[in-house]
């Protein structure tokens, strides 16, 4: 009985030794691992990978260069890991040889080695070669991820007239609308899209021209968030367009029909000078350098086209100035023979007539007179009365020439007027014309301008308290109680 029992014990000792020699470190020799981790594809060393062995022995990690060395390791088959945040896990195979080392080198890839890239997207509308777009254009596109990656867009925007390329980036919607685009171009877009793990994809290139410019006659300006817009408006105060950009301080515009252009001034730093454009806002050029525009208050400065839009006139203090409309060839036309300022300057082509409007340094002591191309006076249309006057514009035909003047005579520090009421001086001898009868009391007339057929004039009414809203109206001649409105918020209009 006793040797049955002690067979059975043998027994379970030997299935138990059996058993828990699986797993197991073979503890007959010591033996290492060394080697070195790079990414793949390029061989770059990575730092810091956790190199471990299972069966477990040791753990190390990788130094700056890449290398590493497990040693001690008990002989035996292993599966080496290499480990790290941002790589794809590699196991391999090794066996551990008794007093040898063994060298091995892994290759690491980024976790998103297998991630696909997104699927071009598709652009939507415009459709291909749309016609008689809006200067705003909203741009729509489809685009998708294979692996539901969130995607972000580029979209590039060209045109056939010049070299201007303009990027969208970060976008995260598939729509972006462009805004302030020219009239009658045509243009090229195109999206990419990215999943910021593979390169971007991009769509086709579609096109789409923008609609003609409307006939816009009337150009006005609008104080938008501290600084002067120029915009252009039909004679019905409609289809309403900014010319400039609200970033930079641009008035009093002057349209010249035979050349399409717009000359106006702007702000340049300390200065002002004059610069011209397209009825649609575009290529704009700086057309004074050395000599700016500048008088008694810029407010009240104003300028002529010449020469059927080939050159401009224009005041600097007491002198009068000529310049090629493409810049260059400044010339001095005239100057006041007591110093006072000239401050507003009409020519009328036709006539070859040039009417002027001087003042001292308040703006008083108003002299309006006319000139002929070498400098000789004329006719003196206004002098030697009290209070501020001026907008003036000369007739089609040059008979005329359109002005205001404030009727209480009041001066004061701040040019405030009181009672500004619009004239028409007739060259013939005809009485001058008040066109402000029926004007509300309280009110002021101010930069009047004859409108294209001279039937109907052009102007600002506004509060004589100084700060009130401006607004823009147009009166027939022949029927000066029909005062219309046409725009509000709006002043220095100008109409061709």
């Amino acid at each position: 009985m006793k040797g049955f029992i002690s067979k059975i014990i043998l027994f379970l000792i030997v299935i138990a030794t059996v058993s828990c020699s699986e797993d197991t470190i073979d503890l007959e020799g010591l033996g290492s691992v060394r080697g070195r981790v790079v990414r793949e594809g390029t061989n770059e060393p990575i730092e810091n990978v956790k190199i471990s062995t299972n069966p477990g022995s040791s753990t190390v990690f990788t130094d700056e260069d890449g290398f590493y060395l497990l040693q001690n390791v008990p002989s035996g088959d292993y599966s080496l890991t290499a480990q790290k945040e941002g790589f794809l896990a590699v196991f391999k195979s090794v066996t551990v040889i008794a007093d040898k080392t063994v060298e091995l080198v892994l290759e690491l890839d980024v976790a998103t080695a297998g991630n696909r890239p997104p699927v071009a997207p598709t652009l939507v509308t415009p459709l291909d070669n749309a016609e008689d777009q809006p200067i705003e254009v909203k741009l729509v596109w489809s685009a998708s991820d294979p692996d539901d990656d969130t995607l972000t867009y580029t979209v590039t925007l060209r045109n056939e007239e010049n070299s201007t390329v303009e990027v969208f980036e970060n976008i995260t919607d598939t729509t972006y609308t462009v805004s302030n685009l020219a009239y009658g171009i045509k243009y090229f877009w195109q999206v990419s899209a990215n999943d910021d793990i593979n390169p971007a994809v991009n769509s086709t290139t579609f096109a789409f021209t923008t609609a003609i410019p409307p006939n816009n006659r009337i150009v006005f300006t609008r104080l938008v968030e501290g600084n002067s817009v120029i915009y252009s408006a039909d004679e019905s105060g409609n289809t309403e367009i900014a010319l400039t950009s609200k970033s930079k301080n641009s008035f009093r515009p002057r349209r010249n029909v035979s050349t399409g252009k717009i000359a106006f001034l702007q702000s340049v730093g300390s200065q002002t000078h004059l610069f011209t454009m397209n009825e649609d806002g575009s290529q704009v050029r700086q057309v004074t350098s050395q000599v700016g525009v500048s008088g008694f208050n810029l407010e009240e400065i104003d300028f002529s086209w010449d020469n059927n839009g080939s050159r401009l006139l224009f005041p600097n203090q007491d002198k009068l100035y000529a310049i090629n409309a493409a810049g260059g060839g400044l010339s001095l036309m005239y100057q006041t023979t007591d110093g006072s300022l000239i401050t507003e300057i009409d020519k009328n082509d036709n006539t070859g007539l040039i009417a002027l409007k001087t003042n001292d340094l308040d703006g008083y002591s108003v002299n309006i007179f006319t000139i002929n191309s070498s400098g000789v006076l004329q006719q003196t249309v206004l002098t030697g009365m009290p209070g501020a006057a001026g907008g003036i514009n000369l007739s089609i035909d040059g008979t005329k020439l359109l002005y205001t003047r404030d009727i209480s005579g009041s001066e004061n520090t701040n040019y405030r007027r009181l009672d500004s009421h619009m004239f028409i001086h007739n060259f013939n001898g005809d009485p001058t014309v008040d066109l402000s009868t029926d004007k509300v009391s309280g009110t002021n007339d101010l930069d009047a301008r004859f409108a294209p057929n001279d039937a109907s004039v052009i102007y600002v009414n506004t509060s004589n308290d100084g700060i009130s809203d401006n607004t823009i109206e147009i009166v027939e001649i022949s029927d000066l109680d029909d005062r219309v409105k046409v725009l509000e918020k709006a002043a220095m209009p100008d109409w061709e």
